[in-house]
């Protein structure tokens, strides 16, 4: 579904990405991990639209979209939860939610916003609160739901797990499982090393910009490097 290949990218004389290649097949959930800085959310952001790569190609579904304005990649069918979840503070939770379908031509929104309710029941018991005044955990719900809203079919996920309790980080995992199991494709970008490995299919190791591990989740998480520098074993 995804295919990435010699990517570099950066802001201004900052170059961040270097040479990056990635694959995402349909139907899985790929793991992308590493410390802080390594390049993982910029990564996000060239896919989604957000920042022009500066070389390499980006391919959905066999078509080049390195470039493309953000709006148009959303209506191709690839939806960014970020990281920080940038909520409409002031908005209520409906109004947020409501805001991820601004794509859709057809305007019927009741039935998918039911569907989220029925994924985050919190939400629907806020659904006239301000976002700004959700706790962590369900403002998190609510911008995985904002994203869901434009029937995406490549949902990416930057730092699920930021800042939040393990029993929600719990809750929304089951969530993203849930939706791999109705055919969604989801890239999932954590700090958290054993969470996202443990959930994904597959998973890359990004350090300084360059990947320099690939393969099954599980041999990754096995690996002796990623033991010793991400999980302190």
């Amino acid at each position: 579904m995804l295919k990435i290949a010699g990517l570099d990218a950066g802001y201004d004389e900052a170059q961040v990405l270097w040479d990056l290649a990635l694959e995402v097949k349909t139907g899985e959930i790929v793991a992308l991990v590493g410390a802080n800085g390594a390049g993982k959310s910029t990564l996000l952001a060239v896919i989604s639209g957000l920042l022009a790569p500066q070389r390499g190609s980006i391919q959905f579904d066999g078509s080049e979209i390195g470039g493309w304005r953000a709006d148009r990649i959303v209506a191709a069918g690839i939806s960014h939860v970020p990281q920080g979840r940038r909520l409409f503070g002031g908005l209520t939770v409906t109004e947020n939610l409501l805001m991820g379908a601004f794509s859709r031509s057809n305007g019927k929104t009741s039935g998918e916003l039911d569907r989220i309710f029925s994924l985050f029941p919190h939400l629907r018991e806020r659904a006239d609160q301000r976002a700004g005044t959700l706790s962590g955990g369900e403002q998190q719900m609510c911008a995985i739901g904002r994203a869901l809203m434009a029937r995406p079919r490549l949902l990416l996920v930057d730092e699920l797990s930021l800042g939040l309790a393990p029993i929600v980080v719990e809750q929304l995992i089951g969530v993203v499982e849930m939706l791999r199991r109705e055919g969604m494709t989801i890239l999932l970008v954590e700090q958290d090393v054993q969470v996202a490995l443990e959930t994904a299919d597959r998973g890359y190791v990004i350090e300084n910009g360059r990947v320099t591990l690939h393969g099954p989740a599980r041999d990754v998480l096995a690996n002796p490097h990623v033991k010793t520098a991400y999980l302190g074993l």
